[in-house]
């Protein structure tokens, strides 16, 4: 494992979903540059405007849904910062950087202005599954996840909650042999993942599954 900046402070985990669950050690730095996000943030902006990612007071106990990511290295990614969904805009304070995850000990290595994702140890498990994947979008889609069988999309366990051990390893044997594709969280209301090797591809992948989806939900 590689080193990690000191001094080192720990998040505990907690069950609610929206809240970070993994064993977190996480430094407090200066927020990323702007140049290093500008490519992902504009999709992300995209996302929003379709509703993939938001806030909506009459789901998910009104917490904030949807992040994305983008590998900076074999163990390392920029990852939208938790609780951040339901902004219209997002700036480099909104970003974090992880270091280094350990999937089988729940644990997450980041730092920046704010705390990652609370889906972050799910996108380190795509990083870890396949070397092509660059970038990772997770949204929540109604149309899609209800339509995930009838779309071809691969779904995970329903008995497997978002954010554990156990969902990371679950899109592991999904996306280890895949460049390109979208993963339903069975166990995550209307959770997708999107991944790709270019957040250009994972982006327009989930896209041209959202009408899809769409057309199947005016169709019913």
């Amino acid at each position: 494992m590689t080193s990690h900046p000191q001094p080192i402070e720990q998040s505990q985990a907690h069950d609610k979903e929206g809240v970070i669950k993994f064993d977190l050690h996480f430094n407090h730095a200066d927020s990323l540059a702007l140049d290093g996000i500008a490519e992902l943030n504009a999709w992300r902006q995209i996302l929003y405007c379709l509703g993939l990612t938001g806030n909506d007071p009459n789901r998910y106990q009104g917490l904030s849904y949807g992040n994305v990511s983008k590998r900076t290295g074999k163990h390392s990614f920029i990852v939208s910062g938790t609780q951040t969904g339901a902004k219209t805009h997002l700036t480099p304070n909104d970003y974090c950087h992880v270091l280094d995850f350990d999937l089988e000990k729940n644990r997450i290595y980041a730092e920046g202005v704010i705390e990652p994702s609370s889906e972050a140890l799910t996108h380190g498990a795509l990083y870890a599954a396949n070397t092509t994947i660059e970038c990772v979008l997770h949204a929540h889609s109604p149309s899609i996840w209800h339509h995930a069988a009838r779309l071809g999309i691969h779904q995970t366990d329903p008995d497997i909650a978002y954010g554990t051990p156990e969902m990371a390893q679950a899109v592991v044997e999904v996306a280890k042999n895949l460049e390109l594709g979208l993963i339903a969280m069975g166990g995550h209301e209307d959770g997708i993942v999107s991944f790709a090797d270019t957040v250009w591809k994972a982006a327009i992948e989930l896209i041209k599954c959202l009408a899809k989806a769409e057309e199947l939900r005016l169709l019913a």
